[in-house]
């Protein structure tokens, strides 16, 4: 064992410019004739001196001692050699102090290892770990094709100044952990690929056609699965089974899941591009897990719209696709049962609450006065619960608080904690996320909940739910509240307003039938036309005053134009949801502009209201952000930011949307 000529300087302090500087004044002393004087100085000199080496040896002793006992103690336990490679360093300046026969041949610095740092021995290798008291480095240390685990401990060493010095010890681990790392990539990865519109491409084909169209569509699905040596087979007619490793999943991540692309070149004899969702389970603990995870990303997929890819695992969903706008998919089948289920838990509950969003909006208010509608035909007593002073319907409001049936009818969130037993139900209208719902803790106490809502299912969900009717295809949740009234009440069961409110939320987002509508829609007006909805009352419902239509103006006049067609307003005072949203429906009406974007302070969170009638999915561009929406529609609610922050993160989602 050798010990460290540098940590020997560092042991021993340079005092001999001190003893040049008093010989110094011994000798002007006799140059000046102070005999006496210079007598006396040569001899506290000598004293000082003499001092000084016997405080030297003893430290030199102790520290030798200190460095000879660890050595011992580490060849002791393995019969005359250390068993693993050894090294004492300095902490603070991380000098080796000393190192094993193993660690030289470890490093290769067998000759000159005394005279260097740690840091040189082993780059980028941080000691921040041992001084804050850990025992197990957090990560490894590579050294040539070899990777070690390292542990170490820290002693304090008997000098007068108390030197710290750290024994640090390395494990190879490399078999190890190439094992660990081929098992992490071995692992197998469920997927069920789902073609999405297969009722639809098939329907009113011959037999042969059919046969055809099979042909296409597994000779495509095989194509893409080859690459991957995984393991394909045909479930159903429309589902198959993938089973591959973990290893080739980054691959078909970077591929951004090319499947759901080339699957648009089929097309159907009536024009109807093929389109699949494809769900993975990964990390599951077992092939069921896996399977379980698979079906989770299926049903997200679906409940997003269909054509994308999400990947399920044990701790949250992740998104690819999904860019295109949806097709309607429905069948009134599904509204047809949902009605009955609805009907049948309304009638079997003591008391029905329906909750919509955070300042709920006429489709909110007007899908919930759709349910009140069924609740009233089992001759339950319904309560709405919502904000009556932070709301974006505040005449309609107004006009149903003047009808009798409706008397009483709209509580607080508290008010209806209180009032909630376990007989009590909870329809939640208009959203799908727990955080985004008018009152959440009673979204939390109420053990039955069902859930009516028309936007993107994003991945923090209401679940689990008793009843749930979600539509992404549809054009707003009054859509889909008014298809289940045609199955559960008869016309004179409808009041006038419940018709007038499902029409206007009807009409707000779909912006008067402009955007976002299908056949179902128009079907839903006319059955609602029907039942009594005033048009022009609707009309009257969606107007602005004068104040708030020269503030609409304001916001678009204080917009620009980003890559030439999406228009941005970032205001720094504070508006209206209503008015963002208008501001924001606004700006497509002008020329070239197919996607738009308001950003306003909120106390210490920036809202986001976004539009679209282009390819710029608004949905996912704020998504990321912590959005939701569909792709014509969304929003977004950005806490503990600033606007100049909030425009920061908005536009950089913007431009990962379009290279992407």
């Amino acid at each position: 064992m050798s010990v460290n000529r540098k940590l020997t300087r560092l042991l021993r302090p340079g005092m001999g410019a001190y003893f040049f500087i008093m010989a110094a004044f011994c000798a002007a002393a006799l140059l000046l004739g102070h005999y006496w004087l210079a007598v006396g100085e040569m001899a506290v000199t000598v004293v000082v001196f003499l001092l000084y080496i016997l405080d030297r040896t003893h430290r030199e002793r102790q520290i030798q001692r200190y460095i000879q006992s660890a050595s011992n103690t580490l060849e002791a336990s393995s019969g005359g050699e250390a068993p693993l490679p050894a090294v004492m360093i300095r902490l603070g300046d991380g000098d080796i102090v000393w190192g094993n026969h193993r660690f030289s041949e470890l490093t290769g610095y067998a000759d000159t290892m005394t005279e260097l740092r740690l840091e040189e021995v082993l780059p980028d290798f941080s000691l921040d770990w041992l001084t804050a008291g850990k025992t197990e480095c957090p990560g490894d240390a590579v050294l040539g094709n070899r990777r070690y685990r390292v542990y170490g401990t820290t002693i304090r060493a008997e000098d007068t100044k108390g030197t710290m010095l750290g024994v640090l010890y390395f494990s190879d681990l490399t078999e190890l952990y190439q094992v660990r790392d081929e098992y992490i990539r071995s692992r197998p990865v469920i997927s069920i690929i789902l073609i999405d519109n297969y009722e639809e491409l098939t329907k009113n084909l011959t037999e042969s056609a059919i046969s055809t169209l099979n042909a296409k569509l597994n000779e495509t699905i095989t194509q893409w699965t080859e690459g991957y040596n995984g393991l394909l087979r045909r479930l159903e007619r429309n589902r198959f089974l993938f089973i591959f490793e973990k290893r080739d999943l980054d691959r078909a991540k970077e591929d951004k899941f090319s499947l759901l692309e080339t699957i648009h070149e089929i097309v159907s004899p009536t024009g109807l591009p093929a389109s699949v969702s494809i769900g993975l389970g990964v990390d599951g603990v077992n092939f069921e897990e896996g399977y379980n995870f698979a079906a989770l990303g299926i049903e997200m997929a679906l409940s997003r719209g269909g054509d994308q890819a999400v990947i399920k695992d044990r701790v949250n969903f992740t998104f690819y696709g999904g860019r295109n706008k949806e097709a309607d998919y429905r069948s009134k089948v599904r509204s047809r049962v949902t009605a009955n289920s609805l009907m049948e838990l309304i009638g079997q509950s003591g008391r029905v609450f329906i909750m919509g969003h955070k300042n709920a909006d006429l489709d909110a208010l007007g899908a919930a006065m759709g349910v009140s509608c069924l609740c009233r035909k089992k001759g339950k007593k319904a309560n709405i619960v919502i904000d009556l002073e932070n709301n974006a319907a505040g005449k309609l409001i107004q006009a149903i608080q003047a009808v009798p049936e409706y008397k009483d009818v709209f509580v607080s969130g508290q008010d209806a904690l209180l009032m909630a037993d376990n007989r009590s139900i909870l329809i939640v209208v208009d959203t799908n996320r727990p955080d985004q719902v008018e009152c959440r803790p009673l979204l939390e106490a109420i053990s039955k909940v069902c859930v009516v809502d028309h936007h993107r299912r994003a991945a923090d969900y209401i679940n689990p739910v008793v009843v749930n009717l979600h539509e992404p295809y549809a054009s707003s949740t009054a859509e889909l509240v008014t298809e289940v009234l045609m199955y559960a009440v008869e016309t004179k069961d409808v009041l006038p307003i419940e018709a007038e409110s499902l029409m206007a939320g009807i009409c707000l987002d779909t912006k008067f039938f402009n955007v976002r509508t299908g056949e179902r829609t128009f079907e839903a007006a006319a059955v609602l036309r029907r039942l009594g909805a005033d048009t022009t009352e609707v009309k009257k419902l969606l107007q602005n005053d004068f104040q708030d239509t020269m503030a609409k103006y304001q916001i678009i006049k204080s917009s620009r134009l980003y890559r030439q067609e999406i228009a941005i307003a970032a205001l720094n005072t504070a508006t209206t949801r209503v008015l963002a949203a208008q501001a924001a429906d606004e700006l497509l009406n002008i020329s070239g502009i197919t996607a738009s974007f308001v950003l306003y302070p909120d106390g210490d969170q920036v809202i986001i209201s976004a539009r679209s009638i282009g390819t710029a999915n608004v949905q996912m561009i704020l998504e990321p952000l912590g959005g939701g929406g569909n792709t014509a529609t969304a929003g977004a609610q950005m806490k503990h930011t600033t606007v100049k922050e909030a425009l920061d993160a908005l536009v950089a989602s913007i431009d990962k949307f379009y290279e992407e």
